[in-house]
């Protein structure tokens, strides 16, 4: 992963696809990519496919991403993972605050940020997730809650050059509906006034609106939930943001 200059496209697996899928997913997947040199990209896959998948992947430009990472280095924290560990099977980064893990785990600020730190201090490369709900941007809140959660990982760790900020509207996770590719570009921007770092976009990014959102300047590449699942649909959005880059 290079990320600065280049777009990022990350595939969030999610619970889904376990170390025999992940195997052969991944395959297909070097196969299917080969030839493109000009796009980042990433699978996060659940922690009992991580070892797998770096495995198969070895020797290629695909990088292996986990879906989460405790701050400490060990200790006792049943069910977490830590940074070294993560190192230790060979994964570059990892994802941290995913909406999902602020709504449904109890992820706050506080706790997003210590992860994010952990990680970066480990070398490695982060992806930080931020964005706001249906109730929050119906309510004109959507740049205060942006404001708050980028300041928090900012006030952490800076512009570090390993980060990557994912913004993925809360109200556009499995939901299908997407942000407007007006709404992205205004989104990124916005962060990227608090923190210097890329800002992707996630949220129900398809290979139908994958050209559109990845057109916008501000948006440099796209945190893929479940179109990731699926080999042609990750293709596609793989060689949209290549061709892109190329413009």
């Amino acid at each position: 992963m290079r990320v600065r200059g280049r777009p990022l496209v990350a595939g969030n697996w999610k619970m889904f696809k376990g170390p025999g899928e992940t195997a052969y997913f991944c395959r297909a997947l070097r196969e299917r990519l080969d030839g493109i040199e000009d796009v980042d990209i990433a699978v996060c896959p659940p922690a009992v496919s991580l070892a797998v998948a770096v495995q198969v992947l070895a020797g290629t430009e695909i990088a292996v991403l986990a879906q989460n990472v405790h701050w400490a280095d060990e200790g006792a924290f049943t069910g977490e993972i830590s940074a070294e560990m993560l190192r230790e099977l060979g994964v570059y980064g990892t994802i941290v605050g995913h909406s999902e893990r602020r709504q449904l785990f109890g992820e706050t600020d506080e706790s997003v940020a210590r992860r994010v730190d952990a990680a970066l201090d480990a070398g490695l490369w982060v992806i930080a997730c931020i964005g706001e709900t249906d109730e929050e941007r119906s309510s004109g809140q959507t740049e205060l809650v942006l404001r708050i959660q980028a300041e928090a990982i900012r006030d952490a760790v800076g512009s570090h050059e390993q980060l990557v900020i994912a913004y993925e509207p809360v109200w556009a996770i499995g939901t299908g509906k997407t942000a407007t590719p007006e709404q992205a570009e205004e989104a990124h921007a916005f962060v990227r006034t608090i923190v210097d770092v890329p800002v992707i976009y996630g949220g129900s990014v398809k290979s139908e609106n994958a050209p559109e959102l990845l057109a916008q300047p501000h948006v440099e590449g796209a945190l893929v939930g479940g179109a990731s699942l699926d080999l042609e649909s990750f293709a596609a959005i793989c060689e949209t943001a290549s061709s892109v880059a190329r413009r």
